[in-house]
């Protein structure tokens, strides 16, 4: 029989064994959560120093597209970053694409085929599934792909590129170090976000960026790095190019509650047509998909697109930045954004679909602005009452469609201001990317930069929400009915009372106490079934070591982690006031029980909406 059941809030705290009271805590106890540590230091050393490098791999590779434009554009030397668009080829421009592709789809076959795409998505998937180890040879073959592609014409923007390469070096430098899994993802993020912020001056946004797509958290010691290291990429920026915005425009006047109400429309109305663009992307990549030639020639297929809307609309060539200043300055004619909008969708969707190297981030830009103008000019024209700044327009159309293809909300409204510095547009910004980032959730399920890794079966973190076992105490949660054995009772008298299927009998783990009520350690109910055992053999002789336990105000987190840890099923707690007390014992089911608080809230709240929707 046990020694006792110990009822609730009547008994005793029971002291531990003298032999164990000075060592249990230091030996046993879990760690607990320290949201900074001395590694930091180490860890955002190296991301400093990494913005350093990416800053200046972000100016070399600008120079390298520059190089092939140069060369395959103008016939002539020359690394200067120039547009396509002037050039004086005629019908010869149609085959730069294609020549561009054929390289680049050699590059994939015999070289790896992860240069294929704007490498977000891959990113992602190396932090997701493989501890963020990107291949070595990424960081190189990525960002010559995709200068050769951008550089014949290829209708992307220098930042994917940059972005996938500066998370490759970050990857790269983790596995040369001795670093965790964590750690290296840190790194990963620290790079790309450091190369965003060296092609865009914009350090905001390229941290937010790395929260919503790379890091899947936002953590102090993942933070400060990343951080950090995009303020160092921007001050190289500072130093080569100066500090001015990426794309300067006339200062805008702060809306009026009518104009105001318009952008949130507009960014509704935009948040639709991301939805589309991403559906139109991918269905073009699936068609590729059907082709009876290998993917090696998809490339060229695409630069045959890319050619042709390139003689008739020289614009849709190449990355398009001066494009994109040009729209929110209100420097182009209503009829030129609206053959911009389309052509550059078309040029760059398929190019894309065809699996070739490029970003994503100019391009929509360049189609959300465009559409964002062609509205805005209409509206002036059809409804001057609403005090519509066209500019204003095209700037948070070109926000909405990154927000809502992307869902990288925060990260968009940032970005859009970091380019530009206008203080005025913030509000309509936040306004119109929330409009479209809410339509996007509800029509799609994943987004241009998940979809393709969705379908190869990886789970992407889409929402961040703190953890609910953090938030709840051991104390309020843990049982308090222990059931005790004696260590001097003998097996033959407890393993019948074991076999008798009482409720306390029914228990995985029981305290075994010694003669003066101190708590010895904790046997298992298969160490007192197990047959290989002899029945004169006492409960005390099962107990290997002593007691894995946790305090009253730990938390359920760290209660949990050190059940993993140490392989334990359960855990003795201990008092919070007299801390060599045992108050009660944790098990993996009063784990899981702690969820029933928010299962039911969820049901309650699903039952409630779910009748009112009804009616």
């Amino acid at each position: 029989m046990p020694d006792k059941v110990i009822e609730p809030h009547t008994r005793a705290a029971i002291p531990l064994a003298p032999s164990l009271d000075a060592t249990l805590a230091a030996a046993h106890m879990p760690r607990q959560f320290r949201p900074l540590d001395r590694r930091v230091l180490w860890i955002a050393s190296l991301a400093m120093a990494l913005g350093v490098i990416v800053a200046l791999v972000a100016q070399a590779l600008t120079g390298l597209i520059g190089g092939v434009t140069n060369l395959a554009f103008y016939g002539r030397w020359s690394f200067a970053f120039v547009s396509p668009a002037n050039n004086h080829l005629g019908w010869w421009v149609i085959a730069v694409p294609v020549v561009g592709g054929l390289i680049v789809g050699g590059m994939a076959r015999w070289g790896s085929r992860a240069i294929r795409g704007h490498g977000i998505p891959e990113a992602m998937e190396q932090v997701l599934l493989n501890e963020s180890r990107i291949p070595p040879r990424m960081t190189w073959l990525k960002p010559v792909s995709s200068a050769i592609a951008i550089g014949t014409g290829g209708p992307f923007g220098a930042e994917g590129p940059i972005i996938a390469t500066g998370g490759a070096l970050g990857s790269l430098l983790g596995q040369w170090l001795h670093v965790t899994a964590d750690e290296r993802k840190t790194l990963l993020a620290a790079g790309a976000a450091a190369g965003m912020a060296a092609v865009f001056s914009a350090p905001v946004s390229a941290v937010l960026l790395a929260i919503e797509l790379l890091l899947f958290e936002r953590r102090a010691r993942s933070l400060i790095p990343v951080a950090l290291a995009t303020v160092v990429g921007t001050g190289v920026r500072y130093l080569l190019e100066g500090n001015e915005a990426m794309f300067p425009m006339p200062e805008l006047a702060a809306p009026g509650l009518a104009a105001l109400a318009t952008y949130i429309v507009l960014g509704l109305i935009v948040g639709v047509v991301s939805v589309g663009v991403t559906r139109l992307t991918y269905a073009i990549e699936d068609g590729f998909e059907k082709l009876p030639i290998h993917w090696m020639w998809w490339p060229a297929l695409g630069g045959l697109v890319v050619g042709v809307v390139g003689y008739f609309m020289p614009l849709t060539l190449g990355v398009g930045y001066s494009n994109i200043a040009a729209v929110i300055a209100g420097q182009m004619s209503l009829t030129g954004m609206l053959a911009l909008c389309v052509l550059k969708l078309l040029s760059w969707s398929v190019a894309l679909g065809s699996g070739t190297s490029g970003g994503t981030l100019a391009p929509l830009f360049t189609i959300g602005s465009a559409l964002g103008g062609v509205f805005g000019l209409c509206l002036m024209a059809w409804a001057p009452w609403l005090h519509v700044d066209p500019r204003m327009a095209a700037l948070v159309c070109m926000a909405a469609i990154f927000a809502g293809a992307s869902r990288a909300f925060l990260t968009s409204v940032v970005f859009a201001f970091e380019i530009t510095q206008q203080p005025h547009g913030l509000l309509p910004l936040l306004g119109a990317c929330a409009a479209a980032y809410l339509v996007s959730g509800l029509m799609m399920r994943n987004t241009i930069m998940t979809e393709k890794i969705a379908r190869r079966g990886v789970r992407v973190p889409s929402e961040y929400a703190a953890d609910y076992l953090d938030q709840i105490l051991v104390r309020d949660a843990c049982s308090r009915d222990v059931v005790s054995l004696r260590a001097t009772q003998p097996l033959s008298e407890v393993r019948p009372w074991l076999s008798a299927g009482s409720v306390a009998a029914r228990h995985q783990g029981f305290p075994v106490l010694n003669d003066d009520g101190q708590l010895l350690g904790v046997v298992t109910r298969r160490d007192l079934l197990d047959l290989h055992t002899p029945d004169e053999q006492s409960v005390g002789s099962l107990v290997q070591r002593a007691p894995l336990c946790v305090r009253e105000d730990h938390t359920l987190r760290e209660a949990a982690d050190h059940m993993v840890e140490a392989d334990v099923g359960r855990l003795v707690v201990l008092g919070k006031t007299a801390t060599h007390a045992m108050v009660g014992i944790i098990t993996r089911g009063d784990l899981l029980a702690a969820h029933a608080r928010r299962l039911r809230e969820a049901r309650h709240a699903s039952r409630h909406f779910g009748r009112k929707a009804a009616n």
